[in-house]
């Protein structure tokens, strides 16, 4: 009976590939989202732009967080991997955060 228990393999999802340090961490990101500096440029440059907008001043906090995270994303997909199907659903996901706020 333990020759079979021990040949049992888990499922994947229960086999933690969770990386062992900040360092590998990093490399696994790095490798996904490109070099941090250059994303950083990107994303901070879509922000700038978004807050020189006419009506910046007039977003709600919920709005104003979820075009930064968009862009943030955005940064992420021009400076990384744009095939990254999280990086587009995430997007998805803040727009619609904010359409549900604005329905109730």
């Amino acid at each position: 009976m333990d020759d079979v228990a021990n040949e049992i393999t888990p499922p994947d999802w229960l086999i933690d590939t969770t990386p062992a340090t900040i360092e590998e961490t990093l490399q696994e990101r790095g490798k996904r989202y490109g070099n941090f500096l250059k994303h950083a440029i990107i994303a901070q440059d879509i922000k700038r732009a978004m807050q020189r907008s006419a009506n910046w001043t007039a977003l709600s906090d919920d709005q104003k967080e979820a075009l930064e995270m968009i862009a943030h994303k955005i940064g992420r997909i021009l400076n990384g991997d744009p095939n990254y199907h999280d990086s587009w659903f995430d997007i998805m996901g803040y727009t619609k955060l904010v359409a549900d706020v604005l329905k109730a």
